[in-house]
């Protein structure tokens, strides 16, 4: 059985899209702190030893300026760390539902950066809160997907407001009511003094999830530069593991619309650039499909734009 899963596991790291990717290395990265707990717990006669504590706060984002500087890592690896089941399982339950409508829209090469640059943008805003209000004294510890996760819902409503999503006893209600009760939520719990660094953060990757839509919508595309600094990794990867130069791998990002084109092109082929996304056509009756969505949502959409987007969440 742990075979099977491990090969689904493998295969789907391979092959799958990036929504299930990432829930895969979240599940993983909390299995892997959940069994370091056990055993240290087995270990130390039926308690959890101080040890634990300092692997986990390892991998942390820390508002203490000292920790902070000597462990940067943490802005990055605390958005894969979960330690409790339900804190997990919230989170890659509205990563799954919102990050395929997303993906849907916008291009699953652009699932990735949103996630991490969301993330990045929540652990800046609960760095700068812990140090500015007086809940953060003494410094405080911050993990989980919960800001990332964020980036992708907000996101998903602002390039779909009208989208109908089905909720268990509640029917079908709009996409922009859902988002704005989370965000909402997010805010009035900010008080409570439980988790006040937690909503915070979560509040910063709203903010992004915001930013990144409606710049793309400006041409601004802030996935471009995280693309390319992946592809560079893999690329460098690849050469490390095969102990030779490699080419390039196929870069995940759209291509410039105002890139010159070959003189040579003929008439044909500007109308397939048209369907494979080489042109400006391509781009701009992409924008008119956003557009339509935005104001009239995706059932309003034609056969045949549907499964335009559709090949262009492909891309």
């Amino acid at each position: 059985m742990l075979q099977s899963i491990w090969d689904d596991a493998k295969r789907e790291l391979s092959r799958g899209n990036m929504i299930t990717q990432l829930i895969i290395i979240n599940v993983a990265v909390f299995v892997i702190i959940n069994l370091v707990r056990l055993f240290l717990f087995l270990g130390n006669g039926g308690s959890v030893p101080e040890l634990y504590s300092t692997i986990l706060h390892f991998f942390c984002m820390s508002s203490d300026w000292k920790f902070f500087l000597t462990h940067p890592w943490g802005m990055f690896t605390s958005m894969f760390l979960h330690e409790g089941f339900w804190h997990l399982l919230w989170n890659m339950l509205f990563l799954y539902w919102f990050g395929r409508i997303v993906g849907d829209f916008i291009g699953d090469q652009r699932i990735l950066p949103l996630y991490l640059l969301g993330g990045l943008t929540g652990a800046i805003v609960f760095f700068i809160s812990a140090n500015l209000l007086p809940y953060g004294m003494g410094g405080r510890f911050a993990l989980g997907a919960s800001a990332g996760v964020m980036a992708i819902v907000v996101a998903a409503g602002t390039i779909s407001p009208d989208y109908i999503m089905r909720l268990l006893l509640l029917g079908d209600v709009k996409l922009k009511y859902i988002v704005a009760v989370l965000v909402f939520l997010d805010l009035i719990l900010i008080p409570n003094g439980g988790n006040t660094g937690g909503h915070f953060a979560h509040l910063g990757g709203a903010f992004f999830g915001w930013l990144f839509v409606t710049q793309l919508r400006n041409g601004n595309d802030f996935s471009e530069p995280v693309n390319n600094i992946l592809d560079r990794i893999r690329d460098l990867y690849d050469r490390v593991t095969s102990g030779k130069s490699k080419g390039r791998r196929p870069k995940v990002v759209y291509r410039n619309p105002n890139r010159k084109r070959s003189t040579t092109s003929s008439r044909g082929q500007a109308a397939s650039d048209t369907n494979t996304g080489n042109s400006s056509a391509y781009q701009e009756k992409l924008d008119k499909i956003l557009d339509k969505i935005k104001d009239s949502g995706y059932d309003s959409l034609t056969k045949e734009e549907k499964e335009f987007l559709f090949n262009a969440s492909k891309r």
